[in-house]
Protein backbone atom coordinates (compact mmCIF):
# COMPACT_ATOMS: atom_id res chain seq x y z
CA UNK A 1 0.00 0.00 0.00
CA UNK A 2 1.31 3.77 -0.88
CA UNK A 3 2.10 5.50 1.90
CA UNK A 4 -0.50 7.94 1.24
CA UNK A 5 -2.57 5.95 0.72
CA UNK A 6 -2.58 4.28 4.42
CA UNK A 7 -1.91 8.00 5.78
CA UNK A 8 -5.38 8.52 4.72
CA UNK A 9 -7.08 5.43 5.66
CA UNK A 10 -5.56 5.80 8.64
CA UNK A 11 -6.71 9.34 9.33
CA UNK A 12 -10.19 8.45 8.57
CA UNK A 13 -9.98 5.19 11.07
CA UNK A 14 -9.39 8.24 13.67
CA UNK A 15 -11.74 10.29 13.16
CA UNK A 16 -14.57 7.62 12.31
CA UNK A 17 -14.00 4.49 14.60
CA UNK A 18 -11.61 6.35 17.27
CA UNK A 19 -13.99 9.62 17.49
CA UNK A 20 -10.80 12.17 17.91
CA UNK A 21 -12.01 15.46 17.54
CA UNK A 22 -11.11 17.08 14.42
CA UNK A 23 -8.00 19.52 16.28
CA UNK A 24 -6.16 16.22 16.98
CA UNK A 25 -7.28 14.62 13.24
CA UNK A 26 -5.99 17.97 11.83
CA UNK A 27 -2.74 17.46 14.15
CA UNK A 28 -2.48 13.81 13.09
CA UNK A 29 -2.47 14.66 9.12
CA UNK A 30 0.00 17.72 9.54
CA UNK A 31 2.52 15.52 11.37
CA UNK A 32 2.16 12.33 8.88
CA UNK A 33 1.54 14.88 5.78
CA UNK A 34 5.68 15.78 6.78
CA UNK A 35 6.63 12.15 6.84
CA UNK A 36 4.84 11.72 3.25
CA UNK A 37 6.72 14.41 2.36
CA UNK A 38 10.07 13.61 3.27
CA UNK A 39 9.76 9.74 2.27
CA UNK A 40 7.54 10.21 -0.67
CA UNK A 41 4.11 9.97 -1.04
CA UNK A 42 4.12 7.24 -3.77
CA UNK A 43 6.42 4.96 -1.16
CA UNK A 44 5.08 1.50 -0.25
CA UNK A 45 4.15 1.95 3.89
CA UNK A 46 6.38 -1.28 4.39
CA UNK A 47 9.49 0.12 3.15
CA UNK A 48 9.41 2.74 5.49
CA UNK A 49 12.32 2.56 8.14
CA UNK A 50 13.55 3.37 11.39
CA UNK A 51 16.43 5.60 9.86
CA UNK A 52 13.95 6.93 7.86
CA UNK A 53 11.98 8.43 10.43
CA UNK A 54 15.10 9.21 12.22
CA UNK A 55 16.12 10.90 9.38
CA UNK A 56 12.99 13.38 9.22
CA UNK A 57 13.42 14.02 12.69
CA UNK A 58 16.66 15.41 12.10
CA UNK A 59 15.45 17.69 9.68
CA UNK A 60 12.92 19.03 11.78
CA UNK A 61 15.52 19.48 14.62
CA UNK A 62 17.52 21.47 11.59
CA UNK A 63 14.36 23.51 11.16
CA UNK A 64 14.55 24.69 14.73
CA UNK A 65 11.79 22.93 15.55
CA UNK A 66 10.66 22.57 19.49
CA UNK A 67 11.07 19.13 21.36
CA UNK A 68 7.35 19.20 21.60
CA UNK A 69 6.78 19.52 18.06
CA UNK A 70 9.44 17.16 16.99
CA UNK A 71 7.61 14.68 20.08
CA UNK A 72 4.53 15.02 18.81
CA UNK A 73 5.48 14.01 15.32
CA UNK A 74 7.36 11.03 16.87
CA UNK A 75 4.04 9.92 18.80
CA UNK A 76 2.17 10.29 15.37
CA UNK A 77 4.64 8.13 13.56
CA UNK A 78 4.24 5.52 16.59
CA UNK A 79 0.47 5.52 16.65
CA UNK A 80 0.30 5.60 12.46
CA UNK A 81 2.87 2.40 12.06
CA UNK A 82 1.13 0.54 15.20
CA UNK A 83 -1.77 0.72 13.09
CA UNK A 84 -0.53 -0.11 9.82
CA UNK A 85 1.39 -3.27 11.67
CA UNK A 86 -1.98 -4.23 13.48
CA UNK A 87 -3.93 -4.40 9.87
CA UNK A 88 -1.22 -6.20 8.60
CA UNK A 89 0.16 -3.35 6.01
CA UNK A 90 3.57 -4.07 7.24
CA UNK A 91 5.97 -6.73 8.99
CA UNK A 92 8.00 -4.78 11.44
CA UNK A 93 7.19 -1.45 13.31
CA UNK A 94 9.89 0.71 11.83
CA UNK A 95 8.67 3.66 15.01
CA UNK A 96 8.45 1.08 18.06
CA UNK A 97 11.58 1.89 18.52
CA UNK A 98 12.18 5.76 18.31
CA UNK A 99 12.95 7.41 21.58
CA UNK A 100 11.23 10.97 21.89
CA UNK A 101 13.57 13.96 22.61
CA UNK A 102 14.02 15.59 25.81
CA UNK A 103 12.04 18.12 26.54
CA UNK A 104 13.26 21.43 28.60
CA UNK A 105 11.87 21.99 31.93
CA UNK A 106 8.49 24.57 31.07
CA UNK A 107 7.34 26.72 33.54
CA UNK A 108 4.01 27.79 32.76
CA UNK A 109 3.77 32.02 32.42
CA UNK A 110 1.29 33.66 34.85
CA UNK A 111 -0.04 37.33 35.45
CA UNK A 112 -0.02 38.94 38.84
CA UNK A 113 -3.42 39.89 39.93
CA UNK A 114 -2.54 43.35 39.07
CA UNK A 115 -1.47 42.33 35.03
CA UNK A 116 -4.99 40.73 35.37
CA UNK A 117 -6.97 43.25 36.76
CA UNK A 118 -4.95 45.85 33.96
CA UNK A 119 -6.02 43.15 31.42
CA UNK A 120 -9.06 43.05 31.90
CA UNK A 121 -9.88 47.10 32.21
CA UNK A 122 -8.12 47.33 28.67
CA UNK A 123 -11.35 46.61 26.39
CA UNK A 124 -13.80 49.39 28.22
CA UNK A 125 -10.68 51.91 28.37
CA UNK A 126 -8.91 51.31 25.05
CA UNK A 127 -12.72 50.41 22.58
CA UNK A 128 -10.95 48.82 20.10
CA UNK A 129 -12.97 46.17 19.14
CA UNK A 130 -16.11 45.26 21.03
CA UNK A 131 -15.55 46.31 24.27
CA UNK A 132 -18.77 44.04 26.51
CA UNK A 133 -18.19 41.11 24.40
CA UNK A 134 -14.25 41.16 24.74
CA UNK A 135 -14.46 42.21 28.66
CA UNK A 136 -16.38 38.94 28.89
CA UNK A 137 -14.43 36.98 26.72
CA UNK A 138 -11.35 38.24 29.38
CA UNK A 139 -13.26 37.41 32.55
CA UNK A 140 -14.63 33.99 31.76
CA UNK A 141 -11.22 32.97 30.30
CA UNK A 142 -9.67 33.77 33.35
CA UNK A 143 -12.48 33.03 35.72
CA UNK A 144 -13.19 29.38 34.83
CA UNK A 145 -9.31 28.57 33.51
CA UNK A 146 -11.06 26.99 30.57
CA UNK A 147 -9.07 26.42 26.72
CA UNK A 148 -9.60 29.06 24.12
CA UNK A 149 -10.85 26.66 22.30
CA UNK A 150 -13.18 25.14 24.71
CA UNK A 151 -14.41 28.73 25.52
CA UNK A 152 -15.52 29.50 21.93
CA UNK A 153 -17.63 25.96 21.28
CA UNK A 154 -19.96 27.10 24.30
CA UNK A 155 -23.35 27.06 23.41
CA UNK A 156 -26.02 29.73 24.98
CA UNK A 157 -27.65 26.15 26.29
CA UNK A 158 -25.03 24.81 27.60
CA UNK A 159 -24.98 27.63 30.39
CA UNK A 160 -26.59 27.76 33.39
CA UNK A 161 -29.52 29.79 33.99
CA UNK A 162 -27.66 32.35 36.06
CA UNK A 163 -24.24 32.26 34.65
CA UNK A 164 -22.56 30.89 36.91
CA UNK A 165 -21.57 27.61 35.48
CA UNK A 166 -20.88 25.93 31.31
CA UNK A 167 -20.95 22.57 29.75
CA UNK A 168 -17.55 22.39 27.73
CA UNK A 169 -16.26 19.62 25.11
CA UNK A 170 -12.40 19.44 26.36
CA UNK A 171 -9.88 17.25 24.78
CA UNK A 172 -10.53 13.53 23.94
CA UNK A 173 -14.27 15.21 23.28
CA UNK A 174 -14.98 15.04 27.42
CA UNK A 175 -17.50 17.22 28.84
CA UNK A 176 -16.96 18.94 32.39
CA UNK A 177 -18.28 21.78 34.23
CA UNK A 178 -16.46 25.37 34.74
CA UNK A 179 -17.69 27.85 36.98
CA UNK A 180 -17.69 31.51 36.46
CA UNK A 181 -17.29 33.91 39.47
CA UNK A 182 -19.42 37.50 39.91
CA UNK A 183 -16.82 39.85 37.60
CA UNK A 184 -17.25 37.30 34.68
CA UNK A 185 -21.25 36.88 35.27
CA UNK A 186 -21.62 40.84 35.14
CA UNK A 187 -19.28 41.05 32.51
CA UNK A 188 -21.34 38.07 30.21
CA UNK A 189 -24.57 39.60 31.44
CA UNK A 190 -23.48 43.06 30.08
CA UNK A 191 -22.55 41.50 26.76
CA UNK A 192 -25.84 39.73 26.17
CA UNK A 193 -27.42 42.72 26.29
CA UNK A 194 -24.67 44.57 23.81
CA UNK A 195 -25.53 41.83 21.55
CA UNK A 196 -29.04 42.19 21.48
CA UNK A 197 -28.86 45.83 20.69
CA UNK A 198 -26.45 44.70 17.65
CA UNK A 199 -28.46 42.71 15.67
CA UNK A 200 -31.48 44.96 16.44
CA UNK A 201 -29.42 47.65 15.05
CA UNK A 202 -28.01 45.24 11.50
CA UNK A 203 -32.25 44.42 11.30
CA UNK A 204 -30.92 40.72 11.86
CA UNK A 205 -32.24 37.78 13.27
CA UNK A 206 -30.03 36.08 16.40
CA UNK A 207 -29.64 32.60 15.43
CA UNK A 208 -26.32 32.26 16.39
CA UNK A 209 -26.20 28.99 18.83
CA UNK A 210 -22.52 30.19 20.23
CA UNK A 211 -22.32 31.98 23.12
CA UNK A 212 -20.16 34.97 21.20
CA UNK A 213 -20.82 36.31 17.77
CA UNK A 214 -18.17 38.48 15.63
CA UNK A 215 -18.96 41.67 13.79
CA UNK A 216 -20.48 39.71 10.63
CA UNK A 217 -23.30 38.10 13.30
CA UNK A 218 -21.79 34.76 12.64
CA UNK A 219 -19.80 32.71 15.63
CA UNK A 220 -16.92 33.74 17.02
CA UNK A 221 -14.51 31.13 16.63
CA UNK A 222 -11.54 30.02 18.49
CA UNK A 223 -9.03 31.39 16.07
CA UNK A 224 -11.32 34.65 16.34
CA UNK A 225 -10.67 34.66 20.28
CA UNK A 226 -7.07 34.35 20.18
CA UNK A 227 -6.81 37.43 17.39
CA UNK A 228 -8.90 39.21 19.71
CA UNK A 229 -6.23 38.65 22.75
CA UNK A 230 -3.33 39.80 21.01
CA UNK A 231 -4.96 42.99 20.12
CA UNK A 232 -5.10 43.58 23.69
CA UNK A 233 -1.74 41.82 24.67
CA UNK A 234 0.79 44.54 25.16
CA UNK A 235 -1.37 47.22 24.56
CA UNK A 236 -0.75 50.36 26.50
CA UNK A 237 -1.70 49.46 30.32
CA UNK A 238 -0.32 46.07 30.51
CA UNK A 239 2.71 45.12 31.69
CA UNK A 240 3.67 42.22 28.74
CA UNK A 241 2.67 40.18 25.73
CA UNK A 242 0.46 37.94 27.10
CA UNK A 243 -0.31 34.57 25.35
CA UNK A 244 -3.68 33.30 25.77
CA UNK A 245 -2.79 29.85 27.72
CA UNK A 246 -1.43 32.56 30.46
CA UNK A 247 -5.10 33.40 31.39
CA UNK A 248 -5.38 29.65 32.45
CA UNK A 249 -2.10 29.12 33.85
CA UNK A 250 -3.17 31.89 35.59
CA UNK A 251 -6.00 30.47 36.88
CA UNK A 252 -5.10 27.30 37.69
CA UNK A 253 -1.90 29.14 39.80
CA UNK A 254 -4.25 30.85 41.44
CA UNK A 255 -5.87 28.32 42.87
CA UNK A 256 -3.38 25.90 44.36
CA UNK A 257 -1.73 29.37 46.01
CA UNK A 258 -5.21 29.96 48.11
CA UNK A 259 -5.30 26.29 49.05
CA UNK A 260 -7.25 24.68 46.89
CA UNK A 261 -6.63 20.76 46.49
CA UNK A 262 -4.34 19.79 43.53
CA UNK A 263 -6.99 16.88 42.22
CA UNK A 264 -10.17 19.75 41.96
CA UNK A 265 -8.22 21.95 40.06
CA UNK A 266 -7.17 18.95 37.48
CA UNK A 267 -11.23 18.26 37.01
CA UNK A 268 -11.50 21.73 36.80
CA UNK A 269 -9.07 22.41 33.94
CA UNK A 270 -9.73 18.95 32.38
CA UNK A 271 -6.31 17.10 32.81
CA UNK A 272 -6.15 13.95 32.10
CA UNK A 273 -2.89 13.44 34.31
CA UNK A 274 -2.27 14.70 37.25
CA UNK A 275 1.22 15.54 37.09
CA UNK A 276 0.00 17.62 34.37
CA UNK A 277 -1.51 19.70 37.26
CA UNK A 278 1.28 18.95 39.65
CA UNK A 279 3.57 21.64 37.58
CA UNK A 280 1.71 24.53 39.08
CA UNK A 281 2.38 23.81 42.43
CA UNK A 282 6.02 23.86 41.79
CA UNK A 283 5.23 27.23 40.50
CA UNK A 284 3.96 28.74 44.01
CA UNK A 285 6.83 26.87 45.45
CA UNK A 286 9.15 28.76 43.88
CA UNK A 287 7.42 31.99 44.23
CA UNK A 288 6.99 31.68 48.06
CA UNK A 289 10.88 31.04 48.21
CA UNK A 290 11.61 34.56 46.21
CA UNK A 291 9.11 35.80 48.07
CA UNK A 292 10.58 34.67 51.53
CA UNK A 293 14.12 35.98 50.46
CA UNK A 294 12.95 39.20 49.40
CA UNK A 295 11.04 39.87 52.81
CA UNK A 296 12.71 37.43 55.52
CA UNK A 297 15.59 39.59 57.37
CA UNK A 298 18.19 36.87 56.60
CA UNK A 299 16.90 36.13 53.37
CA UNK A 300 19.17 36.99 49.84
CA UNK A 301 17.67 40.05 49.18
Amino acid sequence: MRLSDAIDEFLLYLEAVRGLSLNSVCAYRNDLRRLSAFLGAEKDVKEASAEDIRSCIGALSKEKKSSATVNRFIAACRTFFAYCKKFEYINTDPAEEIKTVKMPRHVPRFLTGAEVDELCAVPKEKKILWAARDSAILEMLYSSGCRVSELASVRLSDMSEDFSSALVTGKGSKDRRVYFGEDAQKAFKAYLADRKKFFAKKRMTDNVIEIFVNRRGTALGAHGIRWILSRYSGAEGTARHISPHALRHTFATAMISQGADVRVVQELLGHASISTTQRYTHITTERLIELYEKAHPHGKG
